[in-house]
């Protein structure tokens, strides 16, 4: 569950995105009255690119638009604000990274360790495929 965007457990106290024994399963969570949202707990595999002000009006900026090009096929969702995109994807556990890149775009990438709130406003539907957070990098880079 999520309180804004700290998680939380189902019985209202606070959860730790690296303590496994704070989280819940996704059920335990539908049925969950506490907070005011739900959240992921990243790692085992599953990775997220958190874009922030990546939308202008609806419309991805540049650098938005470089990383989702770079990551066609993967599942995007419009994130809590409404002006960033998260890209959900798998791949291998390494260190967070974060940029802005020159149009004001930042680009985070995160492969544990982290929670991110949900909002399942799908932006681009897609799988959880194998991303190839090093091109992601370079894409965002080179805008």
């Amino acid at each position: 569950r999520a309180a804004g965007k700290k998680p939380i457990q189902t019985n209202g106290k606070a959860a730790s995105s690296t303590d496994p024994t704070t989280w819940s399963t996704y059920p335990e969570v539908q049925s969950s009255t506490a907070g005011d949202g739900y959240g992921f707990m990243l790692g085992d595999g599953v990775v997220c690119i958190d874009l922030d002000n990546a939308l202008e009006d609806g419309k991805p900026t540049p650098t938005a638009q470089a990383v989702l090009d770079t990551t066609e096929g993967a599942w995007a969702e419009v994130s809590t604000s409404g002006a960033g995109i998260h890209i959900f994807g798998a791949g291998f556990e390494r260190a967070g990274r974060r940029l802005v890149s020159a149009d004001g775009t930042g680009v985070e990438i995160y492969t544990r360790g982290r929670f991110i709130r949900m909002t399942g406003k799908t932006y681009r539907p897609g799988e959880l495929l194998v991303l190839d957070l090093d091109a992601v990098l370079t894409a965002a880079q080179a805008m």
